[in-house]
């Protein structure tokens, strides 16, 4: 769930180079479509399916249909705290129903609806590099003022590959079989709410390419329970919708979540509703004895000296000489 999203992560920039603080809990993805600005951490191996009955109904085609489907992502950590690599996709039996010719019509389709593979890489991280407002001791009106850093976003970028082989009938005519896709993501954590945006293009080098965009605004109620709301829309010369999606997710342990899920759309042609539910679980082989290290000489930004003022280079350099 995405208020698990809000975790402190330090970036490589230029010839600075950190190993950032994971997330004590899980951060998944689910029940949204939205992914996160943040990472699941070096060495973390996460794994989040589900299952889903989606009702389409189009009133010009005059056609019923039903579908069951199941969503999967794989999730790992690589090298460092900010770069995700990623798999995720959907299998799904679609049954449509429509009148031709005064005769009701059945099609019958199973296979892959998407699979794609990418990488996301954090750019910028609000809590590392916008200093946090000092306290102001001779003046508490100007320690009431709002604070314009929590305006700032977290900012992550991805790349990835649709995938769509074989005989495959959700593959258009024409279609490649490997056509790209990417994503602008940006985070605002603030406190127990997190708004997650994805700006996306999709199979943008396709003849109908994609675009769009997603708003997820999650809700902790609880540190277990948390809510949320989401946006989508859809711009394409094939297929344009919006897309509204609510629901839910409980927190069994910090590497183990369920989730609800429900959406709506606006339109008949087709009109659309779902439900969906699903389960999240992380693998974490994330070493908690990593201390941060600065290979930047004689130049530390704000947060390394606050960690300098800690001891956690002192620490590190104990560690060193043990070993």
């Amino acid at each position: 769930m995405h208020y698990l999203k809000a975790s402190l992560a330090f970036i490589f920039f230029g010839i600075f180079s950190a190993n950032a603080q994971y997330t004590e809990t899980i951060n998944s993805n689910r029940p949204g479509e939205s992914q996160g600005a943040y990472a699941v951490g070096k060495n973390v191996l996460q794994l989040e399916a589900g299952g889903y009955y989606d009702s389409q109904n189009h009133d010009l085609l005059r056609s019923d249909t039903d579908i069951f489907g199941a969503r999967y992502e794989v999730r790992y950590g690589l090298l460092t705290e900010i770069l995700e690599l990623h798999f995720s996709g959907s299998f799904q039996n679609q049954l449509t129903n429509q009148p031709v010719a005064g005769i009701m019509k059945e099609t019958d389709i199973t296979n892959f609806r998407s699979n794609i593979l990418g990488a996301k890489f954090l750019l910028f991280d609000p809590e590392i590099h916008v200093p946090e407002r000092k306290v102001n001791l001779y003046s508490w009106k100007a320690n009431q003022r709002f604070n314009w850093r929590t305006l700032i976003p977290a900012v992550a970028v991805y790349g990835g590959a649709n995938l769509l082989w074989w005989d495959n009938p959700y593959k258009f005519q024409g279609e490649s079989v490997i056509s790209p896709k990417a994503a602008l993501i940006t985070q605002h954590n603030w406190g127990n709410s997190v708004l997650v945006m994805n700006f996306i293009a999709d199979k943008f080098t396709e003849e109908y390419p994609s675009y769009g965009g997603i708003f997820t605004l999650t809700h902790a109620i609880t540190p277990e329970f948390a809510i949320f709301g989401e946006f989508q829309t859809y711009i394409s010369d094939l297929y344009a919708d919006d897309i509204v999606r609510g629901g839910a997710a409980y927190l069994f342990s910090k590497d183990f979540q369920v989730d609800v899920s429900g959406l709506v759309n606006f339109k008949d042609t087709p009109s659309r509703w779902q439900v969906a539910a699903g389960v999240s679980y992380r693998f974490d082989f994330h070493d908690d004895n990593e201390y941060i290290e600065d290979t930047y000489e004689g130049n530390r930004d704000q947060r390394g000296q606050e960690l300098e003022e800690k001891g956690y280079y002192k620490q590190n350099e104990r560690n060193k000489n043990e070993n």
